[in-house]
C-alpha cells in the first residue's frame, strides 16, 4: 500500500494538521484495519502493540509487521503483510477511520476558534434550513442556528440578508462544531454599543447595566470614568448618531440611555425616563423597595404600556418599584 505524500502535504496546508499527526493517523488505521482481518480470519495476534505499521515519510510505502511464531506459540521474529490480504473491507474500513479523524481534527480546530467567541457578536448571511422555526447563519467557518427562544418576535429572517447575532454557546454536536446565536441577548445590545461608542472600549465610559425587552425596548444605564465626560451624551452621539446606529441593527428597538447613581432613588428616577419624576424615597432600605412620584399626567408614561416602561426600570436597577401620582400626596 502507498500513500500520496502529495495529498498530505495539502492536507496538512488546508486543515492545519501536521504532517507527524497525519501520518500517526494512518499508521493507526491501518493498524485497526489488520487487526479486524485478523479477527476474520481466526489469526492469532497476542499484543495489538505488536502489530507495527510504518509509514516511510520519503516514499509514502505503508510496512505491516506482525509478530512470528513458531509452533508452540513463542514469538521468533516478525513477518511483513501486504496490504492486499486485508481485503477490501478492511482498507474501506481504514479509509473511513482516516477520514473520519481528519474530519474531528477539522471540528477540533473550528471548536477551539469559535470557543472564543463566546460573548462576542458575529456577522453573517442568514441561510435556508430544513428547520423553518431554525434560522441558519453563514458565519464563514461554520454554520450557527437561532433557535426559536433566541429570535426576536416579528423581525424578518430573509435568505440571503446579512445580520449581526450574538455568540451564546459553541459546543460539539454529532455532526461537527454547533454554535448557537441569539438576537434577543442583552449581550447584543452592550456589544453593538461597544462598537459605536469607542470612549467604552478605551474604559472612559462603563455600561453599568442592561435590561432588555428584545424587539420592544432596552434600557442601558451608564457611567463616566473619567472626570469632564457626559456619559449619556457620549453613548447617545452627536444628534443621536450612535444611538440611532444601535437601533437600527435592531430593528428599531427603542433604547433609553440612562445615568447611573449608587444613590439608588436617584437611580430609580432616571431609569424610569421618559417619564419625569418629581419625588422618590426609599419604603424599605433591605429590601430596595423605592417610591416614585410622578405628575398625574405622565402616570401611564411611567408605568409604560402593559408594564413595560416600570417592568425595565426595575430590572435595570435591581428595585422593587411603586409608581404614585403626585396626586396621592394631597389625599
Amino acid at each position: 500500500m502507498k500513500i500520496e505524500l502529495v495529498t498530505l502535504r495539502q492536507i496538512e496546508r488546508e486543515k492545519e494538521i501536521p504532517f507527524d499527526e497525519l501520518v500517526e493517523i494512518i499508521e493507526q488505521a491501518i493498524q485497526q484495519a489488520y487487526l479486524r482481518h485478523a479477527e476474520n480470519q481466526k489469526l492469532s495476534v497476542p499484543d495489538e502493540r505488536d502489530v507495527r505499521v510504518i509509514l516511510d515519510r520519503k516514499s509514502g510505502e505503508i510496512s505491516v509487521k506482525v509478530p512470528e511464531v513458531d509452533a508452540d506459540g513463542n514469538v521468533i521474529g516478525e513477518a511483513f503483510v501486504t496490504a492486499d490480504e486485508f481485503g477490501r473491507v478492511a482498507s474501506s474500513a481504514a479509509k473511513q477511520v482516516i477520514n473520519q479523524r481528519l474530519r474531528d481534527l477539522s471540528d477540533d480546530a473550528v471548536l477551539g476558534q469559535f470557543k472564543d467567541k463566546e460573548g462576542q457578536i458575529l456577522s453573517g448571511v442568514i441561510q435556508q434550513g430544513p428547520n423553518p422555526r431554525m434560522i441558519h447563519v453563514d458565519l464563514g467557518e461554520v454554520e450557527a442556528i437561532i433557535p426559536p427562544e433566541e429570535q426576536i418576535a416579528g423581525e424578518e429572517y430573509a435568505h440571503g440578508s446579512r445580520i449581526r447575532v450574538y455568540v451564546t454557546s459553541v459546543s460539539k454536536g454529532l455532526k461537527g462544531p454547533q454554535v448557537t446565536v441569539s438576537r434577543t441577548h442583552p449581550g447584543l445590545v452592550r456589544r453593538l454599543f461597544e462598537r459605536e461608542v469607542p470612549e467604552i472600549g478605551e474604559g472612559l465610559v462603563e455600561i453599568v447595566s442592561l435590561a432588555r425587552e428584545a424587539g420592544h425596548r432596552s434600557k442601558v444605564a451608564v457611567r463616566a470614568k473619567q472626570a469632564g465626560i457626559n456619559a449619556k451624551g457620549t453613548c447617545i452621539g452627536e444628534m443621536g448618531s450612535r444611538v440611532r446606529a444601535v437601533m437600527s441593527e435592531l430593528g428599531e428597538e427603542k433604547i433609553d440611555i440612562v445615568d447611573y447613581s449608587p444613590e439608588l432613588p436617584r437611580f430609580v428616577a432616571n431609569a424610569l425616563s421618559p417619564a419625569k419624576v418629581t419625588d422618590v424615597f426609599m419604603l424599605n432600605e433591605s429590601l430596595k423597595q423605592v417610591r416614585a412620584l410622578v405628575p398625574d399626567f405622565q402616570l401611564s408614561l411611567a408605568i409604560g404600556k402593559e408594564g413595560q416602561n416600570a417592568r425595565l426600570a426595575a430590572k435595570l436597577t435591581g428595585a422593587k418599584i411603586d409608581i404614585q401620582p403626585d396626586s396621592i400626596m394631597n389625599d
